[in-house]
């Protein structure tokens, strides 16, 4: 699995938070240069006398003087190639800035405010607030629309333009007005931006029960040995169930989503891989897996995307765990890096990622086996604030999601 350490398993960007992880891949720098090329007019290339045609006028004639500055005109060239590719929220353009961010929540720690956003329909929508981020504490909510950051409409921008408007120093407040689609509420709220240490995996013991509630909230580099100790403690305690809690989890590196799920599974595999030309290589479980028998329920929402996605779908092609929640983000590709002679890249779809079962995962996602939507007015609860709750605290929650794995969990047992 050595070769798929640093692939890419989520979509979107993640703004002050990032993509999770990198890919190798050669630099393709050089189909972007004219002077290396003599293709204008053929077919088969790009015609780089109309772009530099376009350029030229451009520069000639356009009123706004100050606007004419090359290098967002250049990324602003670039990311139309790349959206005019069609696949909207996966392939990419990266401004250094973002590349540096990705380097830094690769590792579980980055500076802003904590979501991962996508580009959809022509808007920048939120995926997932991440746990413990300045966005998740105003409540943000997975499938908002940001349509202003300080008061300026960012209606229709480029993706990496209203990424750099959100990005700033820690310490500083940047405000944002997002719309919510669901309930047509536009919602303005003011953050200041922090250094945030994203804890990936976390448990608790649900109060007055003696199933665990297993928070993996994204799949940065470790995510697998944390799992690992974290189900030596919940057998130590001789726990019954375990809740895995996959929701708002925007994904991450493919080796700890194969690790996460190798956990739970005793044979088969995790995912196929589908390339280019339609062919399909089995991606096989880790053998060891420390908890293969306990009973667990999966919970899934909007916000669970790309490795999440693929733990999820293996989980649920076995047989292994019923899903509860709601439908899943829906991306399934493997995005490789593609670095540029800036310090910019290119995050290009290599491979499409199905489950087990050959099972779409792209622009689909994966289907609850219970559907449960939660209440706008309920938040998630998280293994940090079950740990002072009661077990009456626990049912006048309002996460019905969470109760609803309770509940099934708690009949498995009785059976």
């Amino acid at each position: 699995m050595k070769s798929q350490l640093n692939r890419l398993s989520m979509i979107g960007l993640i703004v002050l938070v990032f993509v999770l992880g990198l890919g190798g891949g050669v630099a393709v720098g050089q189909v972007l240069n004219p002077s290396q090329s003599n293709l204008t007019t053929a077919n088969d290339g790009p015609n780089f006398g109309l772009i530099k045609d376009a350029w030229t006028t451009i520069q000639n004639v356009y009123v706004d003087r100050a606007a004419l500055q090359s290098q967002p005109l250049t990324y602003g060239a670039i990311s139309g190639m790349v959206n005019a590719l069609g696949d909207t929220g996966h392939s990419t353009f990266l401004s250094p800035q973002m590349v540096q961010e990705e380097r830094n929540l690769t590792q579980g720690k980055f500076e802003g405010i904590g979501i991962e956003v996508q580009a959809k329909n022509n808007n920048v929508v939120i995926v997932a607030p991440l746990d413990g981020s300045p966005a998740q504490r105003a409540g943000l909510r997975a499938g908002e629309v940001i349509i202003k950051v300080n008061g300026d409409d960012v209606t229709g921008l480029p993706l990496n333009q209203v990424v750099k408007r959100i990005l700033g120093p820690v310490g500083t407040s940047v405000t944002l007005t997002v719309f919510d689609p669901t309930t047509s509420n536009t919602t303005t709220v003011t953050l200041t931006r922090a250094t945030i240490t994203l804890h990936n995996v976390t448990w608790q013991r649900l109060p007055g029960t003696s199933i665990a509630d297993v928070r993996i909230a994204a799949f940065s580099n470790g995510v697998t040995p944390d799992l690992q100790q974290a189900l030596k403690e919940i057998q130590q305690q001789h726990l019954t169930g375990i809740v895995l809690d996959l929701r708002n989890n925007p994904g991450g590196l493919l080796d700890e989503a194969v690790g996460t799920a190798s956990q739970f599974l005793k044979s088969g595999n995790v995912l196929l891989e589908k390339n280019a030309q339609g062919q399909t290589k089995p991606v096989p479980i880790d053998s060891g897996g420390l908890a293969p028998d306990i009973p667990m329920v999966v919970l899934i929402n909007q916000g669970t995307a790309s490795a999440a996605e693929i733990v999820a779908g293996a989980l649920q092609d076995a047989q292994r765990a019923k899903l509860v929640g709601e439908t899943t983000f829906g991306t399934g590709t493997v995005l490789n890096e593609f670095p540029l002679p800036d310090g910019s890249a290119l995050l290009l779809a290599t491979e499409e990622w199905l489950t087990p079962k050959g099972r779409v995962i792209w622009h689909t996602g994966i289907s609850p086996d219970i559907t449960v939507a939660l209440p706008l007015t309920a938040t998630l609860l998280l293994p940090e604030t079950e740990r002072n709750m009661t077990a009456a605290q626990l049912q006048a929650s309002g996460d019905q999601q969470m109760l609803r794995a309770l509940e099934l969990l708690s009949s498995s047992a009785q059976k």
